[in-house]
């Protein structure tokens, strides 16, 4: 299609540390490429130690509709509710302030030209985007977790609640779909994320170096890869687990590892703006998350081919990992079986390079090309 559509991506910030921001700048930048017009949506700001360095000089405009985060919803329950009328002021400005932001978003999108799409990552943001006029456009949902996440947070609900009535509900997988319609949402498809990279070449894989990438926060478990390290670690006194990340969780991490006697063997490496720069430095990847949607860092180290043991936690990681083909997978939580799979990977070159090799042809499947044709593809089906 030659003539670019505008296209809305539509998030609780433009900028927060974590998968969904990263997939939204790098759909930004690939749908810039095929000639769109993206504009970033974001509701709030977040807190400086939690933001992305975002480049300087981005091909796509960024709009935050807050200028400090709105007040918390709180239902007001029973007489005492009622009758507690300081808290009912709040939450009654805190509505006229969201109709009020969801004018501005109206605004925008009523700049629209004919074709246009908003795209809305996170059900919070989608809350905003239904009190604003869409007519003409086409709406789209996201879900970036797996079903059975967001059943264990109010996000499930709040799915059902705000997403029945938009042209699409995207998930990560056609497991996922299944059990959302199985839920009762009769528009739900699945597509999966791209791949933000594509070496030419697999990691030398010479480094003893076993890498994992990942906020410091509880979902990512990792505690639980610092419980199977100190299982691995005692039979690989050569090797180094580097763990890049930063969060709220750094502090009990670093206590828990130096319980675990492991601070010869750990090094924290922080934050890091060259995710393939450190893969390549590693021979092994690990990833031992409690709740995964469809694991970004996973597709970024078979792309740079490394081996990779993880955590079976959802559909994204089956749909990505075929268990000794090209990595392989522990039960959710099960730290004894992640560190007999970190021992095999250390102890053996030959399958390193086995499973390396293949998971760096098999995802090549998730190319950012085949993932932006699919979504081209959708825009055209809804437009009709």
């Amino acid at each position: 299609m030659s003539q670019g559509r505008d296209v809305f991506i539509v998030s609780n910030s433009v900028d927060e540390l974590g998968g969904v921001t990263t997939w939204s700048h790098q759909m930004a930048r690939l749908l810039c490429e095929r000639g769109h017009r993206v504009h970033i949506v974001g509701i709030a700001p977040v807190a400086p130690e939690i933001r992305q360095k975002l480049p300087q000089d981005l091909p796509y405009a960024m709009t935050t509709l807050y200028d400090t985060h709105p007040p918390r919803a709180r239902r007001l329950h029973g007489v005492k509710g009622r009758l507690n009328a300081p808290e009912r002021r709040r939450q009654a400005a805190r509505r006229a302030k969201m109709r009020d932001k969801a004018e501005t978003l109206s605004g925008l999108f009523r700049a629209a030209g004919p074709g246009a799409v908003v795209i809305v990552t996170q059900v919070w943001a989608m809350e905003w985007v239904a009190l604003a006029d869409t007519k003409g456009l086409s709406v789209i949902g996201m879900s970036h977790e797996s079903f059975e996440a967001s059943q264990k947070s109010t996000r499930g609900e709040r799915v059902r609640r705000h997403y029945p009535e938009v042209d699409r509900l995207l998930v990560l997988t056609p497991e996922d779909a299944d059990l959302w319609i199985r839920a009762g949402m009769e528009n739900v498809d699945s597509m999966p994320n791209p791949l933000p990279f594509m070496p030419d070449s697999p990691a030398p894989r010479t480094a003893k170096v076993v890498a994992s990438v990942g906020r410091l926060a509880f979902e990512k478990g990792m505690d639980l890869l610092l419980d199977a390290w100190a299982d691995a670690a005692p039979h690989h006194p050569d090797w180094t687990l580097r763990i890049y990340g930063a969060g709220a969780e750094e502090p009990a991490l670093r206590a828990h590892c130096s319980a675990l006697g492991l601070d010869e063997s750990v090094e924290w490496m922080g934050s890091t703006d060259d995710v393939l720069g450190a893969l390549r430095g590693a021979s092994v990847f690990a990833q031992a998350s409690r709740a995964e949607g469809f694991p970004i860092t996973l597709l970024e180290a078979m792309a740079a081919g490394l081996p990779v043991a993880a955590f079976d936690c959802a559909p994204g990681v089956r749909e990505i990992v075929r268990h000794g083909e090209d990595g392989l997978l522990a039960r959710l939580g099960n730290t004894m079986e992640l560190a007999a799979h970190l021992d095999a990977l250390m102890a053996d070159a030959d399958l390193r390079d086995r499973l390396g090799d293949t998971g760096f042809r098999t995802v090549r499947r998730y190319s950012s090309a085949e993932i932006t044709d699919r979504w081209e593809e959708l825009f055209a089906f809804l437009e009709r």
